[in-house]
């Protein structure tokens, strides 16, 4: 399935070296107010060719708004927009040679065989694009409404952000991996201020579920953790829990160890959630694989124009989809 959310509908479509890529927003609020502006900043976040640590394929990742949006605001229509894809290699790609950590196999046997390969198709990360779409409109909204959704990166290969000079050591674990054919991967965290207590429900409706299953559609997260994560796996019952405390009429915990939700129900704390990005599946050392036309074993080398680190690329898509999940709730 394409469609995801509960009362606010997303829906995602396109390939990488299609014609367009796009989204449909349904059951956005009338009346929200759209900065087209605000809206191409977000997806110059995300475009590529901006710097030596991406690929050099260049888009202009122009939004065109089909419906749902006149005079500046929401119509209360779906909101439907489109990217034109105009920088593309297809012949780059052979379909005979799945590449290692791609889902060009998995694809190929799913649909049987008619899967579109160019580019890795409908699984490319080229579709964060509309994702990150759907997120800019959502955080206006909920800008308006006092609630800010922010990302960073806080790890990329061996480079922690809690090192002196962060920013040199993650361009270096990037370089290096370029430098030797190779790629890295890393963690993106997310907050989300502001929020009220109360949004979210029991099991498969709570913020935990809903945001999880927003950000594995993401290509290449392979994890998701929300406040202390896996460290809460260390720690007694004593030092997990969230002492709460009555203050000035206000009700807070000390600490955020559960990430600003209990029971899959906001509690008013920030909301805290990480995901960790595999390297770039796309490297242009030799790997093994399969001929499917010969039937035999052989070896590919991925060409192209790829990513040594999608990390940087990422950030502004996780915040897109926390957000989008946020603007459901409240809806």
């Amino acid at each position: 399935m394409n469609t995801f959310g509960e009362k606010l509908k997303l829906t995602i479509f396109g390939e990488s070296h299609g014609e367009a890529i796009g989204m449909v927003l349904d059951g956005f609020p009338a009346g929200e107010s759209i900065d087209l502006d605000g809206v191409k900043q977000e997806l110059e976040r995300r475009a590529p060719g901006k710097s030596e640590l991406s690929t050099p394929r260049t888009e202009a990742d122009e939004p065109l708004f089909l419906s749902g949006l006149f005079n500046g605001c929401s119509t209360g229509a779906p909101l439907c927009a489109i990217i034109k894809n105009t920088d593309t290699k297809s012949g780059d790609y052979k379909p005979e040679k799945p590449r290692p950590g791609h889902a060009d196999l998995t694809a190929q046997i799913k649909y049987n065989g008619f899967s579109d390969f160019r580019g890795g198709g409908p699984f490319s990360g080229r579709l964060t694009a509309a994702m990150v779409i759907a997120g800019a409109v959502c955080k206006q909204a909920l800008l308006r409404r006092g609630i800010s959704v922010e990302a960073l990166i806080s790890r990329v290969g061996s480079a922690k952000c809690t090192v002196p000079d962060f920013e040199f050591e993650m361009r270096k674990e990037i370089l290096d991996a370029r430098a030797s054919g190779d790629s890295v991967g890393g963690v993106i965290e997310c907050v989300a201020a502001g929020l009220p207590a109360g949004l979210g429900g029991l099991m498969f409706g709570g913020m935990e579920s809903r945001i999880s299953a927003a950000l594995y559609a993401i290509p290449g997260v392979k994890g998701v953790e929300f406040g202390a994560g896996f460290e809460i796996a260390k720690m007694r019952g004593s030092q997990a829990n969230d002492p709460i405390r009555l203050e000035d009429g206000r009700i807070f915990t000390e600490t955020n160890n559960a990430g600003g939700i209990n029971g899959g129900i906001t509690n008013g704390m920030p909301l805290v959630v990480r995901c960790a990005f595999r390297p770039t599946p796309s490297i242009s050392r030799e790997q093994n694989t399969v001929d499917l036309s010969a039937k035999e074993n052989t070896t590919v080398r991925v060409v192209g124009r790829h990513d040594p680190c999608i990390v940087p690329r990422a950030v502004p898509v996780v915040e897109s989809m926390v957000a989008f999940c946020i603007m459901d709730a409240l809806i």
